[in-house]
């Protein structure tokens, strides 16, 4: 097994905090991470920064119905990973700047939680082949994710109001095309589909086609890993 790899039950964090745009971003990012972290005994929380609003392009569906029904899928979702708690910040989509006002409800949320390990997009990462462009939402929430891990959550001179300073020990970047470890998810690649199937307003119906689809993008990390299914990072040890 390669060196970058983590097989199955090593290293589960006490506290872990994954921190996306969308109320799918988890599942479709390290949702098979979060459920072995948890099935671990890690404390697993998910913090979404966007409401999801613009997830139709269907002229008809009402944005608050569209944010109503979003929520409550991500809530079926990490009850399947076993998520502790989502955490939401409500910024319409489209619309999440790296501001301070951003970072600072980050950092505050950090310093609450105390992560030892953080999970969020990778910024740099923008074009997937010649058919997919990184949604600027994700850009924009990886780099406030990193700005608030180092150096403003550890530093008790940045936003002093959002309580006592916390060091994240780990910071996992998903979506990267820089990938240096990889989890073994293969005890919850079944875990990992499920909660994306409670997606349907973004998905469709489950069945076995996303079952499917979970389990090809899964192997190919995999095959990377030296595991049958797995999910790749960018690891970020911050000082």
């Amino acid at each position: 097994m390669p060196s970058g790899s983590q097989p199955a039950g090593a290293g589960a964090p006490k506290v872990a905090l994954a921190i996306y745009a969308h109320p799918d971003d988890p599942e479709v990012s390290c949702g098979g991470t979060l459920a072995r972290w948890a099935a671990s005994g890690s404390e697993v929380h998910v913090c979404i920064c966007c409401d999801g609003d613009k997830g139709s392009l269907d002229p008809a569906v009402r944005a608050e119905d569209l944010v109503r029904r979003r929520r409550q899928e991500a809530e079926a979702g990490g009850a399947v990973l076993g998520v502790k708690a989502h955490h939401w910040l409500g910024y319409p989509d489209g619309e999440v700047e790296n501001t301070a006002e951003l970072r600072g409800r980050l950092v505050a949320l950090l310093r609450q939680l105390r992560p030892e390990a953080v999970v969020a997009p990778d910024p740099t990462a923008v074009f997937f082949g010649a058919s997919y462009l990184n949604h600027r939402d994700h850009r924009e929430v990886g780099w406030a994710v990193i700005d608030a891990v180092a150096p403003a959550a550890a530093n008790p001179r940045y936003f002093p109001q959002a309580g006592a300073a916390h060091s994240v020990g780990a910071l996992y970047l998903s979506g990267t095309l820089e990938p240096d470890v990889w989890v073994d998810i293969t005890q919850t690649i079944d875990a990992k589909a499920a909660s994306l199937a409670c997606h349907a307003s973004q998905l469709g119906e489950g069945g076995e086609w996303l079952r499917k689809v979970v389990r090809q993008r899964a192997e190919e990390a995999g095959r990377r890993a030296g595991a049958r299914y797995a999910e790749a990072f960018r690891l970020v040890s911050p000082r």
